[in-house]
């Protein structure tokens, strides 16, 4: 497996990351409360869109109530860290047993990092990275 992936005593762990976000997830066997920041989880990614979006790993897999994770995220927004926990939790998943969930999670592009990022901006484009300065009519 790739080299920021490994196994640990008690834990599986991988690194997620997304736009300038990073998460590294630990997932352990058992049904405990699920936290990122030592935040529960439910608190720090609010809502029931965004419980949908970090609970698909898992209800993908089968294994919803199984596992529970701690995620530290750094860098980025709130929506940038959520996938990054998605990506983290999914690399995780599949380190677990690779046979069983790893063709499900790629299918359904868990496993793929998402290379699109933030366009730097340039000089003399009035503050935007593609805006042109306007020019003069006459």
């Amino acid at each position: 497996m790739a080299k920021d992936t490994k196994t640990k005593k008690g834990y599986v762990y991988a690194i997620g990351r997304r736009k300038s976000a990073s998460a590294r997830v630990r997932l352990f066997k058992g049904n405990k409360e699920s936290l990122v920041n030592g935040e529960v989880i439910g608190k720090y990614f609010p809502g029931e869109a965004m419980r949908k979006v970090w609970s698909k790993p898992f209800t993908l897999a089968g294994v919803a109530g199984k596992y529970f994770v701690t995620i530290k995220v750094s860098g980025g927004g709130k929506i940038g860290q959520l996938e990054a926990a998605v990506h983290g939790i999914s690399r995780a998943l599949s380190l677990i047993d690779s046979n069983k969930f790893r063709s499900t999670l790629k299918k359904f592009g868990l496993l793929t990092r998402d290379p699109r990022v933030r366009e730097r901006r340039k000089i003399g484009t009035g503050g935007k990275a593609r805006r042109k300065k306007q020019s003069p009519k006459r």
